[in-house]
């Protein structure tokens, strides 16, 4: 939460939200045990705590009036402060929120009994899968990695199974929707399109309910709003507070980004074996990086069995990745590669933005021995001398609106 200016506070609490501040972000409920009446609302609702601690204001902390920022059931405990103490409260935004936990005819959105029963059981017998949650909360960061990693050790350091357990026990029946009505702060409801944890209907349905609530749809399927196209994020609550949209970074430039991928890649690592696979990986790596020197291409990262590289032109990154395929294959190893141009912003020598995963996104949908693009590339390289097949309108994961795909028709040399 984010103070609204006074005399005692003068120092900025979140990056991109440069209003003086003290921020005390609102996190998801520890260890809930029993539920609490904080006051019954305007309609008779009697709005209840998360666990049987007594609510505290802002004013520990040396708030008078707070702007909360809420993810998942962090936006519950927010708009329960708001409606239990709107005078204190000066504004909510919420991300990838619901107000309920279990669904109903109404409700269609919530966790059924049989699955809350399923992660009851699987926390029970140590069988909960920590990765398949993992891809669910980001699929974006799915595959790095680091980022596994880290949060397998924050999710197994949070808590033990039986807290894990009670916790998800005394969720089942916390329902907000009767005193979303009695939420009379300004809203902003942030959701992204393409969310697997918490569906965008949810947040969609919470916003019509909230009197002052506007409603922010983004692409993308990351539930946390520190994965994924984090500066829209950011900008659109900086503008919220502030009513001040952010200056407008330097370092954004257009660039066409190419993803490659080798196709069964695991079929063959099993029939060469881990040594003659691991000589043959260095060889691709080698191909690839050569050509991307060729073409003039940046290497951004490797992708598990593939590249993400960036290139000025998109003549040249179609050039190279046809390049790639012809050496590849010499090699016996089949490619495929996705592209797209468009903005994305670079953070030492790392790119992102919404382009960056239209790129992916075209990618998945690329056949073996096949480099396909969107329309954007197409219409770049009108006169280029290089000839397309239409593979139809798609609509992309998590990216809004539908997307004509090109294959481009390469030579075999």
């Amino acid at each position: 939460m984010a103070d609204a200016p006074g005399p005692d506070v003068g120092e900025p609490g979140v990056r991109g939200v440069p209003v003086p501040a003290r921020v005390v972000l609102p996190a998801d409920p520890v260890r809930p045990r029993r539920q609490r009446d904080v006051r019954p609302g305007s309609d008779g609702t009697r709005v209840r705590g998360h666990d049987g601690r007594r609510l505290r204001g802002p004013r520990p902390v040396g708030s008078e009036r707070v702007a909360f920022f809420g993810c998942h059931l962090g936006g519950r405990l927010a708009l329960l402060y708001a409606a239990a103490h709107p005078e204190r409260t000066a504004a909510v935004v919420t991300f990838a929120s619901h107000p309920a936990t279990l669904r109903d005819d109404e409700y269609p959105w919530g966790s059924s009994p049989e699955q809350r029963e399923w992660l009851v059981d699987s926390l029970r017998t140590m069988s909960f899968d920590v990765d398949a949650v993992f891809q669910e909360l980001t699929p974006t960061e799915a595959a790095d990695p680091s980022t596994r990693r880290w949060f397998s050790t924050f999710f197994f350091s949070a808590g033990s199974p039986a807290e894990s357990i009670d916790e998800i026990e005394a969720m089942g029946p916390v329902d907000l929707r009767g005193l979303l009505g009695s939420v009379h702060v300004p809203t902003l409801v942030l959701h992204r399109t393409g969310d697997l944890m918490a569906s965008v209907e949810a947040g969609r349905y919470m916003a019509a309910r909230l009197p002052q609530a506007t409603f922010h749809e983004l692409p993308g399927a990351d539930h946390f709003p520190f994965f994924g196209d984090q500066d829209a994020v950011l900008a659109l609550t900086q503008e919220f507070l502030t009513s001040r949209a952010p200056a407008v970074e330097p370092d954004r430039v257009v660039v066409t980004v190419l993803f490659t991928d080798l196709v069964d890649s695991t079929a063959r690592a099993a029939e060469l074996g881990d040594r003659r696979w691991r000589r043959v990986r260095e060889e691709h790596d080698d191909l690839v990086r050569a050509n991307l020197a060729r073409f003039r291409g940046h290497e951004v990262e490797t992708t598990g069995d593939g590249f993400l590289a960036t290139f000025e032109g998109p003549a040249r990154a179609i050039r190279a990745a046809a390049a790639m395929r012809a050496d590849l294959a010499e090699l016996g190893l089949r490619v495929r590669a996705g592209l797209h141009t468009g903005e994305c912003e670079i953070v030492d020598g790392h790119v992102r933005g919404i382009a960056v995963h239209i790129a992916a996104r075209v990618m998945a949908l690329t056949g073996p021995d096949e480099v396909l693009c969107s329309r954007t590339v197409k219409d770049l390289v009108a006169g280029a001398g290089f000839r397309f097949a239409d593979r139809g309108t798609h609509r992309l994961k998590g990216v809004p609106d539908e997307w004509p795909l090109y294959a481009v028709e390469l030579t075999t040399s």
